[in-house]
């Protein structure tokens, strides 16, 4: 399988993943668990699978937020709501956002034609260096096929973005720094980041700074060739990773599971649920191919 169309999956893969982060049915579960605000019930809703881990272990699994905004949230979390509780009603929440997104049919249609591929893909995922997969993967399998297919799709964003964390931290670059060089590659206003990510304006200018000693902006903060190189082989080899799974059911499933997806990721988008541009990298919908 060309290792391109792993970042195509991805893409519709993280349109589903992503309604949990997005859709008032998510947050409202959240709120209902007893987590205090939007990030505690982010970090602990992403987190649980982890079970009760301390604040450490979210700030290097999720690898790009400021250490203050994982410790304002965790382990506090665990003190409102049990991870086992946090998982299965991220799920269920998910799976309403789904059915709402896409209509009842229309969720349970597309839950029956890609989750026995996505199963498969999840049984020859690597999870070596790969705990945020590994953890989702050993989630057990929900009893709604929505519900099924959003644990699914989740486990399997996961398995691209531990690897690419992999890589980030192969290339020497800390949880503000990626931002800083990816604002600078794709074109995107810091503040998407800064917002969303918690760093402030002084972590960003330090941020530049480093990244200008080592040529990877130039002196008016735009990306530099050697910039653009790191940024690019980084992307590529995180493609290359995320496509190994991939290639074990065959290019039919593939191309199924594309068929599958491609429609209900469009359909998604188009709901307006999930903003662009976003601290995710999502593309806008008429880019996804």
């Amino acid at each position: 399988m060309d290792h391109r169309l792993a970042r195509t999956i991805w893409q519709y893969l993280e349109m589903v993943n992503a309604v949990t982060y997005f859709a008032p049915e998510c947050r409202q579960a959240a709120r209902e668990l007893g987590l205090k605000g939007f990030w505690m019930g982010y970090f602990g809703c992403r987190a649980a699978p982890l079970g009760p881990v301390g604040a450490a272990v979210v700030e290097a699994t999720f690898f790009n937020f400021e250490p203050s905004r994982v410790r304002r949230a965790i382990p506090d979390a665990w003190s409102f709501a049990e991870p086992t509780d946090v998982v299965e009603a991220r799920s269920t929440a998910a799976a309403v956002a789904l059915r709402r997104l896409l209509t009842h049919e229309g969720a349970e249609a597309l839950a029956r034609r890609t989750l026995p591929v996505l199963d498969s893909l999840i049984a020859s995922g690597d999870p070596g260096g790969r705990p945020l997969f590994a953890a989702n993967r050993d989630v057990r399998q929900p009893d709604d096929p929505v519900a099924a297919l959003w644990q699914a799709a989740t486990a399997l964003r996961e398995h691209r973005g531990d690897s690419h964390v992999c890589l980030l931290a192969a290339a020497g670059l800390d949880g503000c720094e990626v931002h800083v060089l990816f604002a600078a590659c794709a074109g995107i206003t810091p503040s998407v980041f800064q917002d969303s990510r918690g760093w402030s304006p002084t972590d960003w200018r330090q941020a530049v700074q480093r990244l200008r000693n080592r040529k990877l902006l130039d002196d008016a903060d735009l990306a530099s060739a050697e910039g653009l190189r790191l940024h690019q082989s980084i992307e590529r080899h995180t493609d290359e990773l995320a496509a190994v799974p991939f290639r074990s059911v065959g290019d039919r499933l593939v191309e199924r599971l594309i068929d599958g997806l491609r429609p209900a990721a469009r359909r998604i988008a188009a709901t307006g649920q999930i903003p662009f541009p976003n601290p995710m990298g999502l593309p806008r919908p008429i880019t996804i191919s």
